[in-house]
């Protein structure tokens, strides 16, 4: 079974509650989940949270609108991830994130396919160090449940703090595809730290709704070039930057 397990919590130190935070009416988790949710490999999606009294807004959340969700370690997310995914019963795991709402499904099926066609343990669009080429806030990760467990077995302290850090370090362990992009939209950045990419967010969101589109990745980049890169409202804030090697 393909599972895709979105990480997310509400102690983020930089934007706290960003993930129930709203944007056009929308909750930034509500619209993550319609968008996985839209991926055609994928057979179940899972919120996996913290047993944590904070994150109790996300179990409601998941609750009140029938979303799976699961609840584990906070500083140990691999075990997080683990324990997740042996509950559920899954054989792949995607992995995304709560700070990628705008992640493409069509992404996500393609590193999905590029993981079984190449028959490898790990299959992602943004492995470090190779070069970049999707844009910051499109990352999907794929990996067998049997290079989890390794990972769970083997990684050490800080390793467990970043569910795949042990397996893009260890590579002559695992076999790994990354997912190629014929176009370089390595500038580009839509995911959420901060106050300011909520707001940049919210324009986006605001034009695909005017322009009654979905939005994959190609929409979201034109959007970016016609509407707002100009308008950027911090350099310090402008696209390329923030991305965590």
């Amino acid at each position: 079974m393909n599972l895709l397990i979105i990480q997310a919590r509400m102690g983020s130190s930089r934007l706290p509650g960003k993930v129930l935070k709203k944007i056009q009416g929308k909750t930034i988790l509500a619209i993550l989940l319609e968008r996985v949710l839209l991926a055609k490999r994928v057979d179940k999606v899972v919120v996996a949270t913290t047993f944590k009294k904070i994150d109790r807004a996300i179990v409601d959340f998941c609750k009140k609108h029938k979303f799976n969700y699961f609840c584990g370690s906070e500083k140990d997310v691999l075990k997080r991830y683990y324990d997740c995914a042996t509950k559920f019963n899954g054989n792949t795991i995607i992995r995304v994130t709560s700070d990628c709402p705008l992640v493409d499904p069509a992404v996500i099926d393609k590193t999905i396919e590029l993981f079984y066609k190449k028959k490898v343990d790990y299959a992602a669009n943004t492995i470090p160090p190779h070069s970049r080429k999707w844009p910051d806030g499109s990352d999907v990760e794929v990996f067998s449940m049997k290079a989890l467990k390794k990972c769970y077995l083997r990684a050490r302290n800080e390793q467990r703090e970043h569910v795949t850090f042990y397996l893009w370090k260890s590579k002559p362990l695992f076999k790994i595809a990354q997912l190629k992009n014929k176009q370089d939209w390595s500038k580009y950045r839509y995911t959420i730290d901060y106050q300011e990419d909520l707001s940049r967010l919210e324009k986006i969101v605001k034009v695909l709704r005017k322009k009654n589109i979905f939005g994959n990745t190609q929409d979201i980049v034109n959007i970016i070039n016609d509407k707002i890169e100009e308008k950027t409202i911090d350099k310090k804030f402008s696209f390329g930057y923030g991305w965590k090697k």
